[in-house]
């Protein structure tokens, strides 16, 4: 958000509709509030009317357990654009301070857990607890069980449930489950510390009839989780349900568990003596990763009552759609239906309703409703996400995963500041309560108000107007994605506040995985060689104009001469992108030398520098997996799931296209906060690097310098010193580390302290530390360097020009396994960070490279064809 800078004569305080006007006229423009109700808005912000309590009520959501609050209009009605209310911030932040504010501000994180509705404790069993009353150990559970059967009031037992019980690899032996229990079916060990795959397997496959076994959230899940699953299964014949989701043995068993017919007092051991399913009426089968629905005991012969089914978030991929739908239409009493739209039933709710005519409810929405109102129901058919915690997590962890569900953000921007980062805000709980709707009866927009005319003086509030006429008893909802339509990804992003079909995006994922190891690496095409030593026909100096004080300071070799005329000089070397507009400005010809290259755009800029490296290589191992949010979400989401599902790590850094200096970059694993940093512009999001090499316990990154002659052929030289970038603060993957600067980003020169290193110390302890040679590592990352370069020349050849040098920093972090990951290039006219300091050459002819000397063996590479001081690539 840009704000008129007006100011009024001595600070004084708009007093007339007519200045508000003048002030606040950009800012009206881009709310979107009706120039009818701008009178209004003047008038309730000079007054501070806040009277949105005579309209409105908040209260908790039925339809999710009172997990979420809606807002309901209590006055008669209301027309659309009749009237405006002013909605006040209840917390407003920079992201890198969040966590410090909850800690810090007294109350904050209590009101933020309060109005998120994240203070309830949801552990119902243990407020069932007489306070006097303790937990049983697992050894006294096993022990009261025996007692039961010695004492014949069960003949055997089937079902047992050890639940975050603290058991270990050790207390798992010596409990002898399957000496004392053998007849067990379903046995419960979720949340428990078992770490030994050898000692966990032998154990349970002993247990022959066992159909349910739950391991989840157990440390030998982490590592060996699938081969456990092909175990488990070989030794347990008639297992039917693993870790919550059905195996190929499913059948009677598992139906009836997920429709209710068995638990703990009902184990159902007898299954071949009675009809099992045919009084299930209610069947939820979601997320089981099902692939095939076995006609056998999923039929309307055994489930004849059957009138709810919940599919959703199963593959189902064993079937085509029409099977899938005719398999559903046999089953007569079948009224309503919850599948993933998009999904193995098709791509839209009207077709399916369609396909379906017994169907009445469609996820929760009416068919008639949907065969009216086509796909724009399709929102409001999706389940909200709703904010998960522990038991004795603290508020403030507990807000900071659930604020992403409430924030909002706009971007201050005048003359001094127009890189700040963005501001974050949470309405307060009356704004927070407007639950989305894909048709919205309100709008919602940020507004700064400034009374004095400048940014000083400045407050912001939301403001909140009717779209729609509104009747006594309505739900006031909100479009959460005002605006952005197909075109901009709308499906995708409702992921961060519902739960979206989960195999559409693992399918498009799937497709993009293949599209990548598709590709063949190429040999970059051939052409003359451009690079030749320059020199000026009359033998006089090569005149240089430069629009960087430093090097007229320190560019002292006799072969060059500083020109203050650009139109006089035989090179031009400048920070400012030279286009072809900027050259007839100028009086530039086509026959002098430019330090910068055409479309270089494709290595400089983070988005296009992914796409040329994967169109060129598909996936190297050097370039971490990356996306660019604003065409590729639905494949990360993809990729998050597959991750998520898998069990691996789900960190990434999220990265603008075209900033500098770390602006609006950020670390995260929730997946509606990836989702939600769109908002603040044009981003990349590549998976963190969780495993990084590190120097004394501190993350680091290197800059190289690369210098290029030609790209066609390809001619680049690598100077041979390269710059040590250290964090801070010792490096840590905890969750509130994550908004710590100083612990995860190195480029500490514009924040933090500055903490660099001179390179041949550097090396020298690095090479201790880790007992590795440093040239093995250093050619590796000659290797990659080349290979980026390659990839500009095989997928934009267009970038070749016979009158361009150019010198590039090139940033690499290298992983726990001393590999290189390349993180990005960058143009790199200015090298005054290099002249800061005296530098030693780590490879090449010895001896010192002093500061004042840099561009002088830099401009000797690029233009006199020197070897000194670089190496080739």
């Amino acid at each position: 958000m840009s704000a008129d800078a007006t100011v009024l004569g001595g600070g004084n305080r708009i007093q007339t509709y007519e200045d508000f006007l003048k002030v606040h006229g950009i800012l009206l423009a881009a709310s979107g509030i009706p120039s009818s109700l701008h009178r209004t808005l003047f008038e309730k912000l000079s007054n501070d009317t806040f009277d949105s309590g005579d309209y409105f009520q908040i209260e908790p959501a039925e339809d999710v357990d009172g997990r979420q609050r809606r807002l309901v209009f209590t006055s008669d009605s209301m027309e659309k654009d009749s009237n405006l209310f002013l909605v006040d911030h209840a917390w407003t932040f920079r992201l890198s301070d969040a966590y410090k504010q909850l800690k810090e501000v007294p109350g904050l994180a209590e009101r933020m857990a309060s109005l998120m509705c994240v203070d309830i404790d949801l552990n119902e069993e243990d407020e069932d607890l007489d306070e006097n009353e303790t937990k049983l150990s697992a050894e006294e559970i096993v022990e009261k069980e025996l007692c039961e059967i010695k004492e014949g009031r069960i003949d055997t037992l089937r079902w047992l449930e050890l639940d975050e019980l603290g058991i270990d690899d050790s207390t798992l032996i010596s409990l002898d489950l399957p000496t004392k229990f053998p007849n067990l079916i379903a046995l419960s060990l979720y949340g428990n510390k078992l770490k030994d795959v050898e000692i966990v397997s032998k154990q349970i496959t002993q247990l022959k009839q066992l159909r349910a076994l739950w391991l989840n959230h157990n440390p030998v899940l982490e590592s060996r989780g699938d081969h456990l699953a092909d175990v488990f299964l070989q030794g347990c014949p008639q297992l039917e349900i693993y870790n919550s989701h059905f195996t190929a043995n499913y059948g009677k068993w598992a139906l009836g568990f997920c429709g209710g017919q068995y638990r703990k007092e009902n184990p159902g051991h007898d299954l071949q003596s009675d009809l099992p399913l045919q009084s299930v009426t209610s069947l939820d089968l979601s997320n089981r990763r099902i692939h095939s629905l076995e006609k056998k005991v999923f039929s309307p012969a055994e489930l004849p009552c059957l009138s709810y089914l919940n599919l959703r978030g199963n593959p189902l991929d064993g079937h085509s759609t029409n099977e899938l739908l005719e398999m559903l239409r046999g089953f007569s009493n079948l009224q309503a239906l919850e599948v993933d739209i998009p999904g193995p039933l098709g791509d839209g709710a009207a077709e399916i309703v369609e396909s379906l005519p017994r169907v009445a409810l469609l996820n929760g929405v009416d068919a008639a409703k949907i065969l009216e109102s086509g796909k724009s129901v399709v929102d409001s058919m999706l389940h909200p996400r709703l904010p998960e915690w522990t038991a004795d997590e603290p508020l403030s962890d507990r807000v900071i995963r659930a604020m992403w569900l409430f924030l909002m953000t706009y971007r201050l921007a005048d003359e001094e500041k127009i890189d700040e980062t963005s501001v974050w805000y949470v309405m307060d709980e009356l704004g927070s309560a407007l639950r989305h709707s894909d048709e919205p009866n309100f709008r919602v927009s940020p507004f700064l108000y400034m009374p004095e005319g400048n940014l000083a003086s400045a407050v912001s509030y939301s403001i909140l107007w009717p779209t729609q006429n509104v009747e006594r008893g309505s739900e006031c909802c909100r479009d959460y994605l005002y605006g952005i339509g197909e075109d901009k990804q709308r499906s995708a992003r409702l992921t961060a506040w519902f739960h979206t079909p989960q195999n559409y995006f693992t399918r498009e994922y799937e497709k993009h995985k293949m599209k990548l190891q598709s590709k063949k690496h190429q040999p970059p095409p051939l052409g003359s060689c451009a690079s030749d030593r320059l020199s000026r026909s009359d033998g006089t100096a090569l005149r240089v104009y430069s629009d960087i004080p430093q090097v007229e300071e320190f560019l002292t070799r006799p072969e060059f001469v500083i020109t203050s005329e650009p139109k006089d000089a035989d090179i031009i070397w400048t920070s400012m992108q030279v286009d072809e507009e900027t050259k007839k400005v100028a009086g530039l010809s086509d026959k002098q030398i430019i330090n910068q290259f055409p479309f270089e755009a494709c290595l400089v800029m983070k988005h296009h520098l992914a796409e040329t490296v994967q169109e060129a290589y598909g996936s190297p191992d050097w370039l971490q997996p990356t996306y660019n949010l604003e065409t590729e979400l639905t494949q990360l989401i993809g990729d998050y799931y597959m991750r998520e599902r898998d069990r691996l790590n789900n960190l990434w850094i999220l990265k603008p296209w075209n900033m500098a200096r770390t602006i609006d970059t950020t670390v995260t694993n929730n997946l509606s906060a990836i989702i939600r940093l769109m908002e603040t512009g044009p981003k990349i999001c590549q998976k963190y690097i969780e495993h990084p090499s590190l120097f004394k316990g501190k993350k680091f990154d290197l800059r190289y310098l690369v210098l290029v002659r030609s790209i066609i052929p390809l001619d680049i030289y690598l100077a041979d010193t390269f710059w040590v970038r250290l964090a801070n603060n010792s490096y840590t993957l905890d969750q509130n580390s994550l908004f710590e600067y100083e612990t995860h980003f190195t480029v500490n020169n514009y924040r933090g302290r500055l903490n660099h290193l001179d390179t041949s110390q550097f090396v020298k302890e690095f090479e201790l530390e880790h007992h590795v040679n440093w040239m093995d590592i250093h050619s590796r990352v000659k290797r990659m360097l080349r290979s980026v370069f390659e990839a500009a020349a095989i997928v934009h050849p267009e970038m070749h020009s016979q009158t361009s040098r150019a010198m590039y920093g090139v940033d690499v972090m290298l992983d726990s396994n001393f590999q290189p990951k390349l993180l990005e290039v960058t143009y790199c006219p200015d090298c005054t960070r290099a002249c800061k300091y005296d530098t030693e050459p780590l490879i090449g002819n010895g001896g010192i490279i002093k500061g004042q000397d840099f561009y002088n063996y830099v401009f000797g590479c690029l233009f006199l064809n020197e070897s000194a001081h670089v190496s080739p690539l």
